[in-house]
């Protein structure tokens, strides 16, 4: 009998329609399944698609999935008056996917990370009688977390027991342009920069009511988290050591499982805590874990079922 997955906190979809197509820089065609954004094609038609994403969680035996848009729709550059009316087309887009299939999806509401005070005002509008959980860009060039500009989203998270993913966006390094860098160098190093401005800033700390969830087992934060300690416990150049220690800050993220590497998750446990891993699937895209099964098969049963049931059961609560 297939073990059962209680919950995916990484699936992808889009919610297209005339809508989502009435945003300027933004086409649908419903006839041919395109969808224009920016100038970027978005190619992978299963996002469109929640009954496909239901197909492949009864095949699966994934109970239910959080659902979040995907990088393509981030659109990093919209001005504030733009961002929050994109923001309010993907949400409302995600929220009635979610109406429609209630036994078996929930939004991840998008928070537009370039322009903290609006996303903090969404933070307390989609809070406002429903589970307050969220999902946001890692930054945007230039862009840093820790600063205090984000002060009222932390304080609007905090207030309301949130649950963020945080999920890295395109990076804007030419030297990741061959060999397919940006998603297999870049997007595990901008969740480790982002990681990092949020542990040495002592973010979670200070809002320790805020569960942040970090993509792709936490980047290459596993790699680097003996060295943050090293520089934190010799006092570096910048470093605060007022703060939260590094090791003991990291505790307070949790981690998808999405690793590709037994052994890295060893690492990824070590460093978050055996209870702190989650699954998460990437759904539709093949760089995720799209048949956990067999993906995970060489994890112990009880690791398995920690990642599969009992983590993700207390995560919902």
């Amino acid at each position: 009998m297939t073990q059962r997955i209680a919950l995916d906190v990484h699936a992808h979809l889009i919610p297209v329609g005339a809508p989502l197509a009435s945003a300027p820089g933004v086409s649908w065609d419903e006839a041919t399944e395109k969808l224009v954004i920016d100038g970027h094609s978005i190619g992978i038609k299963a996002l469109f698609h929640p009954e496909t994403l239901i197909a492949w969680m009864d095949e699966q035996s994934v109970e239910r999935a959080w659902i979040s848009a995907p990088p393509p729709t981030y659109r990093p550059g919209l001005d504030a008056v733009q961002a929050e009316a994109w923001a309010q087309l993907l949400n409302d887009g995600l929220a009635a996917i979610a109406a429609a299939h209630p036994d078996r999806l929930a939004p991840l509401f998008h928070l537009p990370v370039a322009h903290p005070e609006l996303a903090a005002r969404i933070v307390r509008e989609r809070s406002a009688g429903a589970e307050a959980r969220f999902s946001m860009p890692t930054g945007e060039p230039g862009l840093m977390l820790s600063d205090a500009s984000y002060a009222p989203l932390w304080q609007a998270l905090d207030e309301v027991s949130a649950f963020v993913f945080l999920h890295p966006g395109e990076g804007c390094d030419g030297r990741l342009d061959p060999f397919y860098l940006h998603n297999l160098l870049g997007n595990p190093s901008e969740t480790a920069v982002a990681a990092g401005h949020l542990v040495f800033a002592g973010i979670l700390d200070r809002h320790p009511r805020i569960t942040i969830c970090l993509a792709h087992a936490g980047g290459t934060v596993p790699a680097v988290a003996g060295r943050w300690q090293r520089g934190f416990g010799t006092g570096r150049p910048g470093v605060d050591t007022t703060v939260e220690a590094p090791a003991k800050a990291l505790r307070r993220f949790c981690v998808d499982c999405i690793a590709h590497d037994d052994t890295l998750l060893d690492l990824a446990a070590s460093v978050f805590g055996e209870e702190r891993i989650v699954f998460g699937s990437d759904w539709p895209f093949p760089m995720g874990v799209i048949k956990p099964h067999e993906q995970l098969a060489g994890l112990s049963e009880s690791r398995r079922r920690a990642i599969f049931c009992d983590n993700p059961t207390k995560l919902m609560g």
